[in-house]
C-alpha cells in the first residue's frame, strides 16, 4: 500500500486558460494518456474556456460550482455530481463559494449511464 497526500498543501497554481484562484495536485496516471488530479477552486475561482485535450470526468467531491459547454451556459454542480467533456469539447468551470474536484483525463473514457 502507498499513502497518497493530495491535500491543498501540495497543490500548485493552474496558470493556463485564464485560470483564477485554482490549483491542483497530480494524483496519478497510467499507460497511454491517463491523468488524475485533485483540483481546488477558491471562492470565485475559475478555469476559462478551452478545448478538452482528452475525454474528461470532472467530479465534485466537496463544495459546489458550475461547468459550462461551448454555449457558455453554466450548469450548477454539487458534491456528488459531475460533468463529462468529450475530447475537443470547449468548456469552462468555476465556483463562487469554493469546491474540490477529482478530475480524470484519458484517451479512452466514457461516463457510465445513469441507472
Amino acid at each position: 500500500m502507498q499513502i497518497i497526500d493530495f491535500s491543498r498543501d501540495h497543490a500548485s497554481p493552474i496558470e493556463i486558460f485564464d485560470s483564477i484562484s485554482v490549483s491542483n495536485v497530480r494524483i496519478g496516471g497510467g499507460q497511454g494518456e491517463t491523468h488524475v488530479y485533485c483540483v481546488y477552486f477558491k471562492p470565485g475561482g475559475s478555469i476559462g474556456e478551452h478545448p478538452a485535450g482528452y475525454a474528461q470526468l470532472f467530479l465534485v467531491v466537496d463544495g459546489e460550482g458550475w461547468a459550462a459547454g461551448a454555449d457558455g451556459h453554466r450548469i450548477p454542480l454539487l458534491a456528488g455530481q459531475g460533468a463529462y467533456f468529450a475530447p475537443g469539447e470547449a468548456h469552462s468551470k468555476g465556483s463562487e463559494t469554493g469546491m474540490t474536484v477529482i478530475m480524470v483525463q484519458a484517451e479512452q473514457l466514457t461516463p457510465e449511464p445513469l441507472q
